[in-house]
């Protein structure tokens, strides 16, 4: 358990209905993240079913709560998100720092937040509001953006921060997202991660994706790059994340290559820890002041 009482989740995978078998084989694997609205409570896919019983955690990403909107949360989602949780027995859920509708239209995309203090407090509202009715703590996530509103008052670290000072929601990070937003907005991964309460994080995660013409392009659907494992080592290097994820939602690969992907997630993990672990005089070549 973490010293902000999030658990110890270790390395796990997204499942996905498509690789449900292949995910139940695959070695070492600590935990898995499932879409919400994938899944209902009543009725668990049998796959999840045999990972729980095994005593692999089972953590739900909801993808269209809105916390982001202008409006209140819409209860129907929050009680079945809460009934997944519950019916999974998980220790925690997720979310999208991100507005997903507003006039009762769909963008059927996790859109920005307009990054201002007046948006800050409706964002602030609604999260109070989820952690209310959730029976597990929430955590919300960063995400990968196309564009930035103009007038925007704060950088996501920045609205991040503040929303956790405000509200005490665990953060999860998506260092591909970060990675994203460098390539397209020309925002610093190691600058946002400075200015991220770390000590709220409750797990991250990491995808693959693909530049096109400039744009970067997130798509869950490409292996994971160098320049993405770069960020995630820079944030191990600031703190021990309590778990890492790896995404996957399309053009599957055979599980060999799954597992050589969470084997290099593993590595990054263990190398950015053992350094932070190393005295001082070892990582910069100087003996410590008495």
């Amino acid at each position: 358990m973490s010293s902000h009482g999030i658990p110890r989740l270790g390395t796990g995978l997204g499942w996905r209905p498509e690789i449900d078998t292949a995910v139940e084989r695959l070695p070492g694997l600590d935990w898995v993240e499932v879409v919400a609205e994938n899944v209902c409570a009543d009725h668990l896919p049998p796959s999840l079913t045999a990972l729980r019983g095994r005593g692999v955690t089972v953590v739900p990403h909801g993808v269209s709560l809105g916390l982001g909107d202008a409006a209140e949360p819409d209860p129907a989602r929050l009680a079945r998100l809460a009934a997944v949780a519950q019916a999974l027995g998980s220790p925690l859920v997720s979310e999208h720092l991100a507005f997903v509708r507003a006039g009762g239209l769909e963008a059927g995309h996790l859109l920005p937040v307009p990054r201002t203090r007046e948006a800050l407090r409706v964002v602030a509202a609604n999260v109070r509001i989820a952690q209310q009715e959730l029976p597990v703590p929430l955590a919300l996530e960063n995400i990968a953006a196309h564009l930035a509103w103009p007038g925007d008052e704060l950088t996501e670290a920045q609205f991040l921060a503040e929303l956790v000072e405000r509200t005490g929601v665990h953060l999860l990070v998506d260092v591909a997202n970060l990675h994203t937003n460098r390539v397209n907005l020309g925002v610093d991964p190691a600058a946002e991660l400075d200015r991220l309460p770390l000590d709220a994080l409750a797990y991250v995660h990491v995808a693959g994706g693909v530049e096109r013409n400039g744009v970067w392009h997130d798509t869950h659907t490409h292996p994971v790059t160098a320049p993405v494992l770069e960020v995630l080592a820079a944030l191990c290097e600031r703190t021990d994340p309590p778990g890492v994820l790896l995404e996957r939602d399309g053009a599957y690969p055979p599980p060999a290559e799954l597992s050589a992907e969470l084997d290099a997630v593993r590595r990054v993990h263990r190398t950015a820890r053992d350094h932070r672990k190393e005295p001082d005089r070892v990582r910069t070549g100087r003996v410590p002041d008495p």
